[in-house]
């Protein structure tokens, strides 16, 4: 210590510190900013790399379930419970409601410090407004998913510079709509570019306004995602793939961006920018060359919602009870695992190239889900009316489908517009907010049952999952979800 005092009397020592919770020497240059911003992002690598964000919802409904092992049955039973035991036991919190609520919370933290040091940065004004409504986007987005799974949650909109700030409690779903159409509303005034001119993984000004109508059809406020879901469909920048198949092509995956407006970008070079369901949704012992490189047969359709179908309709391509193995032999489905002889394997994630299985994208908001929004929004506001039936076509027309029938009252118009997105947007982890948003799911779930799980025992507590017990633990404001107390 006497030494390092003398050697300190002969010089003065500046020292940068970037490692602080107190980032005041960052996010002051263009590349600061530019990083800070990439670490927002990186939050999503946590959401869709389990992936929770899709297994979570997609195990709890009625159209996908999965091999009962390492914990995964708990979401399809409804055994949850608020310290997730079994998922962190089994390692497998990568694909449970903890893993939503740790990566989302992450990603807002992030997206704090954007908002609130970045617009002090020396760079271009342009890319400056830009980074900033990427971040406000990205709130909006995180706070979205965490509401949608937990009900009232915390609002967080300033960073953590003092444990007094890291400690928020719950707001009701009300006031956390109202900031996401605050962020959003920030997001849209950040010239934000337009589709094609956008980079891989970036929100445009369009995926702006579809996640805001989306968001507002959650909401249950009607006029406003009628509003915006218009917005992105008159602006022409996006439309459905002409072949369903192609949306979700390894091989045509750019040409495919005109329908996915924004999507999990995956980079099988990339270090945690992949995800499981390739491996997850493909033949077991990677027997299907057609489906993946190496395949566990470990998540299967319904056969009931298989048989929902239509034979006509052109998106049941998109799942299949046989399948071609190595040999060239044509596998039986009652040989497609050994769990059931129902197996229906799904071939929305298909990657028959890549050896790390991370070459497909994840879907997040696509230009179906905007018509499907808009024909359910202009229902709920004015019945079935022409317009509504002109929305709802456009994508069943796609599915080889014939125009619903004429005159539907207003109820079943909505019911079959959720129908509609039952088929178009399987094992993309939308169902379970479908039928938890319109309270369908204590209806629905007890029949969606099979061999491998005759009883699905769903409760009212579970349209919201408890929040992870260990944040309520750490957290003195905030409360345990009523129903998990």
């Amino acid at each position: 210590m006497l030494l390092l005092g003398v050697g300190m009397t002969s010089c003065e020592l500046e020292e940068t510190v970037y490692s602080s919770i107190f980032t005041d020497n960052f996010y002051k240059t263009a590349s600061d900013a530019e990083k800070g911003l990439i670490a927002v992002y990186d939050a999503m690598g946590g959401l869709y790399g389990g992936p929770a964000a899709t297994l979570v919802p997609d195990f709890s409904a009625d159209q996908v379930y999965p091999r009962a092992v390492v914990g995964r049955n708990t979401l399809t039973l409804f055994t949850v419970e608020p310290t997730y035991t079994t998922q962190r036991s089994a390692g497998r919190t990568n694909e449970s409601p903890q893993q939503i609520w740790i990566s989302a919370y992450s990603g807002i933290e992030r997206a704090n410090w954007i908002i609130t040091k970045v617009p002090e940065a020396t760079m271009d004004e342009t890319r400056k407004k830009q980074i900033i409504g990427e971040a406000y986007f990205l709130r909006a987005f995180y706070h979205w998913m965490l509401t949608k799974n937990f009900g009232d949650i915390p609002v967080k909109i300033e960073p953590s510079t003092s444990e007094l700030k890291a400690y928020v409690g719950k707001s009701p779903r009300a006031d956390v709509y109202k900031q996401i159409y605050s962020d959003l509303d920030q997001a849209l005034a950040a010239g934000l570019p337009s589709f094609p001119a956008v980079v891989k993984g970036r929100p445009s000004h369009e995926a702006v306004n579809a996640l805001y109508a989306k968001a507002a059809l959650y909401n249950e406020d009607w006029a406003k995602a009628l509003e915006k879901a218009e917005a992105v469909i008159k602006s022409g920048k996006h439309s459905l793939m002409p072949d369903v198949m192609d949306v979700y092509h390894h091989q045509k995956e750019d040409a495919a961006r005109v329908e996915n407006i924004w999507a999990f970008e995956t980079d099988p070079i990339s270090p945690g920018t992949g995800h499981q369901l390739v491996g997850l949704t493909g033949p077991s012992g990677s027997a299907g060359a057609d489906y993946a490189r190496t395949s566990f047969g470990s998540m299967f359709a319904y056969m009931s919602f298989y048989r929902s179908f239509d034979p006509t309709d052109k998106r049941r391509q998109l799942l299949d009870t046989t399948y071609v193995n190595r040999a060239g032999q044509v596998v039986p489905q009652r040989s497609i695992t050994p769990i059931t002889t129902e197996g229906v394997l799904i071939k929305k994630y298909r990657d028959p190239v890549s050896t790390t299985g991370s070459i497909t994208n994840i879907p997040i908001l696509r230009m179906a889900d905007v018509y499907l929004i808009a024909a359910e929004a202009e229902a709920r506001l004015n019945g079935a009316t022409p317009k509504a039936y002109e929305y709802i076509q456009v994508v069943r027309k796609r599915a080889g489908l014939p125009e619903l029938p004429a005159g539907l009252s207003k109820e079943a118009f909505v019911d079959a517009v959720i129908q509609e997105r039952a088929w178009e947007f399987f094992a993309e982890g939308d169902r379970w907010y479908d039928l938890t948003r319109t309270g369908l799911f204590m209806t629905v779930i007890p029949k969606a049952t099979n061999p491998v799980y005759p009883s699905r025992p769903v409760q009212p507590k579970n349209k919201y999952f408890p929040i992870p017990q260990e944040e309520v633990n750490a957290n003195p404001e905030l409360q345990q979800n009523p129903d998990w107390q």
